[in-house]
């Protein structure tokens, strides 16, 4: 497993669309394995494939506190409400998720559609937080928004 750099605001990747996966396989495998150790070291719960670079339908998730076992999720081609999404072993599933979980979730998907967290604030505490990620960048070396 590789870490992988996580892109930032204002980098226009982020406002593009995902495409979905047609089959799983072992580089799409390696990607999601790349992205969890990425995110475990953000230090995250979520993480979004175009967050590192790459414009396909994936989230990982693991919500786990620090003392508790590791659980990640791994979602595929997720969809909205109630999420329809192919596993790690390329099996289709369903989930229904409450609270944080939700949370997450929607907000990987948001990912995945190119819509930041930010995009949720009033223009002024958007622009705001933006001049800072830019004012910033140099010694930012990673940040999820």
């Amino acid at each position: 497993m590789t870490s992988r750099k996580i892109i930032i605001e204002p980098d226009p990747i982020l406002r593009k669309k995902c495409e979905p996966l047609e089959h799983i396989d072992e580089s799409v495998r390696k990607l999601m394995n790349d992205m969890l150790l990425t995110m475990y070291a953000a230090p995250g719960i979520g993480l979004a494939a175009i967050q590192v670079g790459v414009l396909k339908r994936i989230v990982v998730i693991d919500i786990s506190k620090e003392d508790e076992k590791k659980n990640p999720l791994f979602l595929v081609n997720p969809a909205e409400v109630q999420i329809k999404y192919v596993n790690y072993e390329g099996e289709e599933k369903k989930l229904e998720a409450k609270g944080l979980l939700a949370t997450c979730i929607q907000h990987e998907i948001d990912h995945l559609n190119g819509i930041l967290f930010i995009d949720y604030l009033s223009k002024l505490k958007k622009d705001m937080i933006i001049k800072k990620l830019i004012k910033h960048k140099k010694d930012i070396e990673r940040i999820v928004v």
